[in-house]
């Protein structure tokens, strides 16, 4: 086996990606059906999905750069390779505290270009100079200009907390990209990208002739990597990740598909997508990681899930929603599916021709644990402190017997959460933790089973032991044991040669913890 090839985590420059010698998955014949069939497009797409990357490929395919594109699709059918000013407005990679940044950041970018092009207003208003630099850029060069916006919506997202803020800052970028309509003459093609697909009332609703293409067929596989792809063109990296784990090249390619495939982006469902960050990630550290959330979970939408009170146990059945529901979002809505759709966290899982109808589920398992993982220290009580509350010693205690030990970590969390005046709130609260605690276990544990004549609450798989977890609020643990007998939950398991142990748990909602739990 060779040497490692060199893998583009993190490189969001086409220009370096080429010239350096790094990995490509080649989508530039997109890029020639786009530049021939319209002229403005937007593309919502989640985080580390590969955005940046395309809009650079678009930039140096707009400035001419044929020499970055020989033996790419799009050199069999490019003839022209003609030179277009190009205006790229990147608002990743900075923090927006308020107006002002955002201000300071687009002011910067228009003096960068009216450097090149001139400026021919005294008018501080970015607004008015953005207009200005794009009649300049045409005067100068003869051509019409190609406008490219990274991230739009970054500072919307990052005060989506604060109203009046994320107002202020909502008005400038309308004003802003306004005159995108309005030289619409100067203009020879417009992509922008983003997370989220806002209303277009509230930011681009001059420009009545941008294509959304977010849920597109033809460019679902813009971003991302397919399997085609994957098969293609990763074929020594799925061969030393097989190696180094052990196993065969089927059960690796199956491996990589649960932790990071899954995303479909259009009606067309049997196009799959893989998350490139996580996969690549996966290749350059040979190891089944979670890459994806370590870049962080947005503080706007842990917030929003914990005020909308979502019923997120709902995404291990699916859930199905219009149209409207993942097409159109604003900040203030208190249904947050639209914005786990559009954040990456639920995907389509399938699609209703008859009743336009969608169906959105947790796209695979690096997603599906991670999202608990986090909500875990927001229902605890520990939120930002995720560290604080290790899932791996909950299964270790019960892997070793250890089931009282268990109970009490659970219970130390209980009593250390903040005590809420909503007291029904509360009890939802916790149990969501003990959901979410349960369903981190991953294989070892199913929740909500149907065993004997009716459902017990979980049902956890070990080696030697098979434990089933009854718990009552504001009854008896004698009760939670009754019920477990009475029921005849163990019955599912009596051929299995396991040990079975019955744990009935009594929570408390006036003392805010267990009070009691009994070990039969």
């Amino acid at each position: 086996m060779g040497a490692p090839r060199k893998l583009p985590i993190g490189i969001q420059a086409f220009e370096k990606l080429r010239e350096e010698g790094y990995v490509y998955v080649d989508k530039t014949a997109l890029i020639n059906t786009l530049s021939h069939t319209s002229t403005r497009y937007f593309l919502s797409r989640p985080r580390r999905f590969g955005k940046s990357l395309f809009l650079s490929t678009l930039k140096s395919y707009f400035e001419g750069r044929k020499d970055l594109f020989e033996g790419l699709a799009i050199s069999e059918s490019e003839t022209e390779w003609k030179k277009y000013p190009v205006l790229y407005f990147d608002f990743t990679g900075k923090s927006y505290a308020g107006v002002g940044d955002l201000i300071a950041k687009v002011d910067d970018t228009l003096s960068e270009f009216e450097g090149m092009y001139g400026r021919n207003t005294a008018s501080k208003d970015i607004a008015i100079r953005f207009k200005n630099l794009i009649k300049a850029a045409y005067d100068k060069t003869g051509n019409q200009v190609v406008v490219l916006v990274d991230e739009y919506d970054k500072p919307l997202l990052q005060n989506a907390t604060n109203k009046k803020r994320e107002d202020e800052i909502r008005a400038v970028l309308k004003g802003f990209y306004g005159n995108l309509k309005s030289e619409d003459q100067y203009i020879r093609f417009m992509f922008i990208t983003g997370v989220t697909r806002f209303d277009k009332v509230s930011i681009f609703s001059d420009l009545n002739n941008l294509r959304d293409i977010s849920l597109s067929k033809d460019f679902c596989a813009v971003c991302g990597i397919t399997q085609e792809e994957l098969d293609s063109c990763f074929i020594p990296e799925i061969e030393k990740l097989s190696e180094d784990n052990g196993i065969t090249k089927e059960a690796c390619i199956a491996k990589l598909k649960n932790n990071y495939d899954g995303y479909h982006f259009s009606e067309d469902i049997k196009t799959d997508v893989y998350n490139p960050f996580s996969l690549l990630n996966a290749f350059a550290d040979s190891s089944f990681g979670s890459y994806w959330f370590a870049t962080g979970t947005p503080t706007f939408l842990t917030q929003m899930i914990r005020e909308s009170n979502f019923n997120y146990e709902s995404l291990e059945n699916d859930i199905d929603v219009g149209r409207r529901t993942i097409e159109n979002y604003r900040l203030d809505s208190r249904n947050v599916l639209p914005m786990l759709y559009q954040t990456g966290y639920i995907t389509i899982k399938n699609y209703e021709r008859e009743l336009d109808c969608f169906t959105l589920g947790l796209p695979n398992n690096e997603v599906r644990y991670g999202l608990y993982e986090n909500l875990v220290p927001l229902y605890a009580g520990y939120e930002g402190k995720t560290d604080e509350i290790e899932v791996l010693t909950f299964i270790k205690e019960l892997r070793d017997g250890k089931v009282e030990a268990f109970m009490q970590r659970i219970n130390t969390i209980f009593a250390s959460a903040p005590k809420q005046t909503n007291q029904k709130q509360y009890e939802l609260n916790c149990q969501a933790f003990v959901w979410l605690i349960f369903k981190l276990m991953g294989e070892f544990v199913l929740c909500e089973v149907q065993n004997g004549k009716g459902r017990s609450d979980a049902v956890v798989w070990q080696k030697d032991t098979i434990y089933i977890f009854e718990f009552k609020m504001d009854g008896s643990a004698k009760e939670a044991i009754a019920q477990i007998n009475n029921q005849n939950y163990p019955i599912a398991y009596q051929n299995d040669g396991r040990k079975i142990i019955k744990i009935g748990v009594n929570y408390s909602s006036t003392e805010k913890q267990l009070t009691e739990w009994i070990i039969e």
